[in-house]
């Protein structure tokens, strides 16, 4: 939802409501209203002759009163000002530091205006006037504060805020207690200190064009003028084994960002033994605009599947030996070009799979999942020629397992009536093109909420150009050795253990594999139609 600013009008009518309530306050001691004057002097006596009879308790009080002078509170501010100002968010800096001596100001000056005696029976010693309560003005000011700045800041996450939030407003209570228990303020001083903390944050919020509560406009990617809007924020995500010069890498993915307006990123890198799920979760935490994920298929996919449902966009960078996404999504495969076009490019939603299967944890793929023939060129792939010669390694590995041999399978598509069949492999896909532009599963769409799978059959491997060439020529024909289904989930189940992969990734020797799709679960950055 776009932050339109509240209109003269609304602005004056804001202003007015927030220091009512102090005016009010005010007018009412100053008129000394004898409801609230007996409200005073009762609660005053009562704290009195409670502390008189419980020494530990006051002494308890005192140690608090001496945690939360208002100069502890207005350092606070001034800590998150500099860290504000350290974060770009300029406007929020200014704003604090204003506020916070716009507070201590009046203060004094209503002091020194009022010049109210403290209640006759104090508990402690205590220098100056009762009206306004210095403390609870500062308590309350600290705790508006953070409640503006908070929802305003990127990196913050909701559940923080909340952590951060409740145990200020705790703060305020405790605060405007110890003055009340300590009987050096009375009921109003208190009630007074936060109207006043009330009128300080409603004027200079309005008079900053903030607003409490509401997330402030963010500066988009080409967008000029308002110098204090939030920049973009960006988390990139490297497998540091498949992006070669990490130097020059993060140089150009650092400059394309800034030139289009986004803060320095969060760089996350990836493990041996965690290939992004960790760093995805980071990224959520930083809540980032845009996550750019730089690796092979399998840390694309892991990405991707932690990404799934949070609306978050993700841009792959091909750095891997297929880049499948990449490819379908015609993300192209040269640096300079790929971070171009996904920075300039739009959001796109598109489906993922859910996959299990025995052995399996619950897991998603973006790609293509198999069991068979294409799981064994993949897991038998030598990686020395994967990192030398790229995707070619794997013609290798096919001419290999070029006699891999059949299976006897039953596939279950929806609620139809299982198929039995004898195969090579099957292979299940959210998207069609695999490397070179062959057509596995032509009729494939990331984003139709339709799993496409064909099972491929050849029995002799003289049947394995037919194969081929009906792939290449995206036959529609139904044949005994290459037929394809569509559906909405899918079980393949073997007769005995096969090699599994996901999305490039071996995962292992197993008999079932169940795939269901999830319509339009993960937010991508494509290129611009042209």
């Amino acid at each position: 939802m776009n932050h339109h600013p509240p209109s003269p009008v609304g602005r004056v009518l804001t202003v007015v409501l927030g220091v009512l309530p102090f005016t009010v306050i005010t007018l009412l001691v100053f008129l000394d209203w004898s409801p609230l004057r007996r409200w005073d002097l009762s609660v005053a006596d009562e704290a009195a002759e409670y502390g008189a009879a419980h020494q530990n308790v006051v002494d308890f009080w005192q140690v608090v009163s001496a945690i939360t002078v208002p100069w502890t509170a207005r350092g606070i501010i001034a800590v998150v000002a500099i860290y504000l100002w350290h974060r770009r968010a300029r406007l929020l800096a200014v704003w604090l530091v204003v506020t916070a001596g716009a507070e201590l100001g009046l203060v004094q000056a209503v002091k020194a205006i009022f010049e109210r005696p403290r209640p006759a029976q104090m508990l402690i010693e205590a220098d100056g006037w009762s009206y306004v309560s210095g403390h609870a003005a500062a308590a309350f000011v600290l705790a508006g504060a953070l409640g503006v700045v908070l929802p305003s800041v990127r990196g913050w996450r909701r559940r923080f805020r909340l952590l951060v939030t409740l145990p200020t407003i705790a703060v305020v209570w405790i605060v405007s207690v110890d003055r009340v228990l300590l009987d050096v303020h009375y009921v109003s001083d208190v009630l007074g200190g936060w109207a006043l903390g009330l009128a300080v944050l409603t004027t200079t919020s309005i008079c900053f064009g903030l607003r409490p509560g509401l997330r402030r406009r963010r500066r988009r990617t080409g967008s000029v003028g308002d110098e204090n809007a939030i920049p973009p924020r960006a988390a990139v995500i490297v497998n540091p084994i498949k992006v070669g010069d990490g130097v020059a890498f993060r140089r150009k993915v650092t400059r394309a960002l800034a030139v289009r307006g986004f803060e320095d990123p969060l760089w996350l890198e990836t493990r041996e033994d965690d290939a992004g799920n960790a760093m995805a979760k980071r990224a959520i935490e930083h809540e980032s605009d845009l996550v750019l994920v730089a690796g092979g298929d399998g840390t694309v996919r892991v990405v991707c599947a932690a990404l799934a449902y949070t609306g978050i966009p993700v841009g792959v960078i091909p750095a891997g030996t297929g880049n499948l996404l990449a490819r379908n999504l015609h993300i192209p495969l040269d640096l300079d070009d790929a971070l171009e076009r996904i920075l300039e490019g739009r959001d796109r939603r598109i489906d993922l799979v859910k996959v299990h299967g025995d052995g399996l944890d619950t897991d998603r793929f973006a790609v293509m999942a198999g069991l068979g023939l294409d799981a064994a060129i993949i897991s038998d792939a030598p990686p020395h020629l994967k990192a030398q010669i790229g995707w070619t390694a794997y013609l290798v590995s096919a001419a290999k397992n070029i006699n891999h041999p059949s299976v006897k399978v039953r596939i279950s598509l929806d609620d139809e009536e299982p198929l039995e069949r004898r195969v090579r492999t099957v292979v299940v896909g959210n998207v069609g093109m695999l490397q070179a532009n062959i057509p596995l599963l032509p009729d494939a769409r990331p984003d139709d909420g339709l799993i496409d799978v064909v099972v491929i059959a050849p029995r002799r491997v003289t049947q394995w150009p037919l194969v081929f060439w009906r792939v290449m020529t995206r036959t529609k024909r139904t044949e005994m050795y290459l037929e394809r289904f569509t559906g909405r989930k899918v079980e393949i189940v073997a007769a005995v253990d096969v090699q599994r992969q996901l999305d490039g990734d071996g995962i292992g020797p197993g008999r079932s594999l169940t795939a269901e799709v999830e319509p339009g679960c993960l937010v991508v950055r494509v290129p611009k139609r042209r």
